[in-house]
């Protein structure tokens, strides 16, 4: 017979949300690899909002990606290094730094596309649009509802 534990009755979508993650990073990985792309799954994280701009302030881009600033530094670099963004002063706001796409990166724009709706075919198999724009609100507030507890929680909820 099975011992039932406290936690054997908890839901279990974080711990579906952390599956999800760590296999689509896997498969996207491989996608990556198989054409050829030069930049990692990581550093498409900083790239993404990028595509869906041209150019992004980098404070804006750091609460997007909510990555932590020293990592987002040494990714930023590594991703100027290899051509894929540039860092400018902003013409309105001269505190302000800019990220934006350059041209090697736009023409691997195919290619993120392609890798992107190969991603959302497999990701969402057998659901209708209905089911999509719900599961995205619900993920939605979920990201809300922790970028809120992040802000109470202070420095600390990053250690």
């Amino acid at each position: 017979m099975v011992q039932k534990t406290g936690l054997s009755r908890r839901r279990e979508a974080g711990f579906l949300i952390s599956r999800i993650h760590r296999l689509s990073q896997i498969i996207i990985k491989a996608m990556m690899k198989k054409r050829a792309l030069e930049i990692t799954p990581a550093q498409a994280r900083i790239m993404y909002p990028l595509w869906r701009r041209e150019s992004i302030p980098i404070g804006e881009l750091g609460a997007i990606t909510s990555l932590k600033k020293s990592t987002m530094t040494s990714m930023l670099d590594r991703l100027e290094k290899a051509g894929f963004l540039t860092r400018t002063d902003s013409k309105e706001d001269r505190r302000k730094i800019l990220i934006q796409r350059t041209e090697k990166d736009r023409s691997w724009e195919k290619e993120y596309a392609h890798i992107s709706g190969e991603m959302e075919r497999v990701v969402f198999k057998g659901f209708s649009e209905k089911e999509r724009d719900q599961l995205e609100a619900y993920l939605r507030r979920i990201l809300e509802n922790l970028v809120a507890f992040e802000k109470i929680a202070g420095p600390d909820a990053r250690k």
